[in-house]
């Protein structure tokens, strides 16, 4: 995800021993490179991305989480898998500024 869009920032903080969750939409990719073959390793998070409700989270798209988040086997062979916290901590300057485009029409009909 984050090869794809530039203004994503990711956690890196040291993995603890928790397994990330990825939602439906986000199962079956690498949240490293999107690759969506080989897939071999368990992706690990930090303890604090870990805590509370946001543990049950997709790790790349905030959604609520099913499945167990894997690396592919290209990042795990070239230890990109152990880099650091895989989470995605901001949405990104498209979903922003399609949400404050939303936000302005909407408030621009009722007048």
């Amino acid at each position: 995800m984050s090869r794809h869009q530039y203004d994503l920032v990711m956690c890196m903080k040291l993995p603890g021993t928790s397994v990330g969750k990825v939602c439906d939409r986000c199962d079956g990719r690498c949240p490293l490179c999107d690759s969506d073959v080989r897939l071999i390793s368990k992706v690990r998070i930090c303890d604090s991305c870990s805590s509370g409700s946001s543990g049950s989270r997709c790790i790349i798209c905030g959604s609520p989480g099913t499945h167990e988040a894997l690396y592919c086997w290209d990042c795990h062979r070239s230890e990109r898998s152990r880099d650091g916290c895989p989470r995605i901590l901001n949405v990104g300057s498209n979903k922003t500024d399609r949400l404050y485009n939303k936000k302005t029409a909407d408030t621009g009909k009722g007048v």
